[in-house]
């Protein structure tokens, strides 16, 4: 079960450091064209604010343990991420962006899965 944890957290990392990074570096009007379109609804710095939660949390799911220090904020770096996509499911359901809703829920289960084994039977 640690190899799926492992798996998992390197998904997350790769998704969330990703999508934090264009947050962080592309404007609102490139990100609305490239079809993230509900920066929409929400002002430059809260969109930067995401991309930097999005970035630091990617960071924390897997250098903590690969680094052996700090292991604590890894299912911090979960729960966090936890929030933040239950906050982004919501956005998508009340934008009628039921497909984006249905991604942003999966996302909120594999994060959800890697807090709970980190926290409950599977810690570092």
């Amino acid at each position: 079960m640690n190899l799926v944890l492992w798996l998992v957290a390197g998904l997350l990392t790769a998704v969330f450091g990703t999508t934090g990074i264009l947050k962080l570096t592309q404007s609102k009007d490139h990100l609305v064209r490239s079809g993230i379109t509900w920066v929409e609804d929400f002002s430059t710095p809260a969109v930067r604010a995401i991309g930097a939660l999005e970035l630091l949390a990617a960071l924390a799911l897997v250098l903590p343990t690969a680094f052996g220090t700090a292991t604590w904020l890894t299912p911090v770096a979960a729960l966090g991420l936890v929030v933040l996509m239950a906050g982004a499911t919501t956005v998508h359901v009340r934008r009628h962006e039921f497909s984006l809703a249905v991604g942003t829920g999966l996302l909120l289960l594999l994060v959800a899965f890697l807090a709970w084994g980190r926290l409950g039977p599977y810690p570092l």
